[in-house]
């Protein structure tokens, strides 16, 4: 089918926090952690900047550009801004407010892959929530939760606590799937 999602294609992803008001994810400012590139959190249009919120779907299992992408498959997503916006990352703690609500940690863009090399911070499992036909392909569409895999477990990708803009969040990783309405799902768009 047309909608597949495939290895090396471009996405956004929007979160479904307040009825999907919660923001696309995106690259904003400059990261001062170690190895980092920027920060991250989600803008109200997935356009707010050239690729801020334009994300490459890479193989970190070594599956080969434009084989289908599987529920459960093992991803890396590579930010476009200018070319080369980094890779989405684990990368220190979450902030003290976070961790009240179960948060992990922090989520910046790395220069590399890996990071940490043999860590995982740069490796996010995807998992649809279900997908026509349900034939384990994910599809432009369906929403979806990323689990990070540092330490063999870096939490979910999720929306917490309001950002420096209007329409803006902060974006860590949480211990708990879907803590409060909807914030660690994400509904993914073809870009």
């Amino acid at each position: 089918m047309a909608n597949e999602l495939k290895y090396g294609d471009k996405i956004h992803l929007q979160n479904a926090y307040n009825d999907y008001k919660g923001g696309y994810l995106d690259t904003n400012g400059h990261a001062s952690a170690s190895g980092a590139k920027y920060g991250v959190s989600t803008a109200e249009s997935p356009a707010r900047g050239q690729g801020t919120g334009t994300w490459e779907v890479l193989s970190a299992s070594g599956k080969a550009a434009g084989t289908p992408v599987t529920s459960g498959d093992l991803i890396q997503l590579r930010n476009l801004y200018g070319g080369d916006g980094g890779y989405l990352d684990t990368n220190g703690h979450a902030s003290a407010g976070q961790k009240q609500s179960g948060a992990k940690y922090e989520v910046l863009t790395s220069t590399a892959k890996e990071r940490a090399p043999g860590s995982g911070t740069g490796n996010w499992h995807i998992f649809a929530r279900t997908s026509s036909p349900a034939d384990q392909n994910v599809r432009s569409g369906d929403v979806v939760h990323l689990w990070n895999t540092y330490a063999d477990n870096g939490g979910f990708l999720e929306t917490n606590g309001s950002g420096t803009a209007t329409g803006q969040y902060e974006v860590c990783t949480n211990a708990y799937c879907n803590r409060a309405e909807n914030v660690a799902d994400w509904k993914l768009h073809l870009a």
